[in-house]
């Protein structure tokens, strides 16, 4: 297949390692091995690092398959992160020619597997001024009878808003009525600010997978362990496919997300990333606030990111890359998610302080407002 650059990695890839403050990271702040083993009491110094299972131990397994009501560990594939998820769901269901729906803007990479792998594209826009909610009846109308999968992001990435129960309805019954399947990323659930969990679409009908992982508001993306949750019979056919890609977890990553998901454990990772995102937004309003003339933000409810609108005459890559290079800080730019004059921007990190990096993303908004007044 020939498949599309996936622009916000390449863009990140390039130069989140490098900048002094990065404002693109998507997750809350990363633990620490130290802290994760403070946290869980584990020692996990005798891990024999050979293979493992290859679709994920059934410890891990069983504590995925907890989370989602109905499902057991086999319904559970464990991933090389939600990235390897989304991409053997995508490659086991889209032949060229097959139509696919996806609600945006979004995480592209799915975007980008549909349009490498063939199939035609429709998209279901959220819009900003129904709050990063889609029209009624909108995915109804575009999931036709040619529809073969919808891509739902829920949590989304990049608004931070959580689908609410009749745009779920409305899509889950569109899809059962042309007999679609649904796609539902899932990796920014537990990182709701209100605490209240989003509600999973594992469950709503036969033809769902959910994917999900580690890496967002558990703060441990370096593990890289995420997952697929798909019906029995086929999650058969995913793991197989794993054995084309990455063959099997870390046994460490495995065995260290297994010691995550432990109830206990679970709580108190989910509830310290709250507590970072909690007073993050509220630094990031405030900041949002004294730039009343240029910004306007719908306020995420969940997960780690912001997608905030600028009312300037330049466009989102030229300001990403002037921020980039006069002052070291990156963000995403939002026409690599389809919206230009938007920006995404990461609040879930604390160190380097939030705070500092949006003073000199202040610092350039500023002198472009100035230019702009004359």
């Amino acid at each position: 297949m020939k498949q599309p650059i996936f622009e916000m990695e390449r863009w990140q890839s390039h130069h989140e390692n490098r900048v002094e403050y990065n404002l693109a990271e998507s997750g809350v702040q990363p633990l620490s091995l130290a802290e994760l083993l403070e946290i869980s009491g584990v020692d996990p110094s005798d891990t024999v690092l050979g293979y493992g299972h290859t679709d994920g131990s059934p410890a891990l397994r069983e504590r995925i398959a907890a989370l989602y009501p109905g499902a057991g560990a086999t319904n559970v594939v464990a991933t090389v992160g939600s990235a390897e998820a989304n991409f053997l769901a995508l490659w086991r269901l889209v032949e060229p020619g097959d139509r696919v729906v996806v609600v945006r803007p979004a995480y592209e990479q799915t975007t980008g597997l549909a349009v490498g792998l063939g199939a035609h594209l429709e998209t279901v826009w959220l819009e900003a001024r129904r709050g990063w909610h889609f029209a009624p009846g909108a995915a109804a109308a575009a999931i036709r009878d040619d529809t073969r999968l919808v891509v739902v992001t829920n949590p989304n990435n990049p608004t931070g808003q959580v689908l609410g129960e009749p745009a779920i309805e409305e899509i889950v019954r569109a899809a059962q009525r042309v007999g679609a399947w649904i796609l539902a990323d899932e990796v920014y659930a537990g990182g709701e600010l209100s605490g209240a969990a989003t509600a999973s679409l594992w469950g709503r009908t036969e033809r769902v997978l959910v994917s999900a992982s580690l890496s967002k508001a558990y703060g441990l993306p370096g593990l890289r362990l995420g997952w697929l949750v798909a019906p029995a019979e086929f999650r058969e056919d995913l793991w197989a496919r794993k054995d084309y890609t990455t063959i099997a977890p870390s046994p460490l990553s495995d065995r260290l997300g297994a010691v995550a998901l432990e109830p206990r454990v679970r709580a108190a990772l989910l509830e310290r990333g709250r507590k970072i995102l909690r007073d993050n937004l509220a630094l990031l309003e405030d900041w949002v606030a004294g730039h009343d003339a240029i910004l306007d933000l719908h306020a995420p409810t969940a997960g780690a990111i912001a997608f905030p609108r600028y009312d300037l005459p330049i466009g989102s890559t030229e300001l990403a890359e002037r921020l980039l290079a006069e002052h070291s800080v990156l963000i995403v730019p939002g026409d690599q998610f389809g919206i230009d004059g938007h920006f995404r921007i990461g609040y879930g990190y604390t160190d380097p302080p939030l705070e500092a990096g949006l003073q000199r993303l202040s610092a350039l908004l500023e002198k472009l407002a100035a230019v702009r007044a004359g």
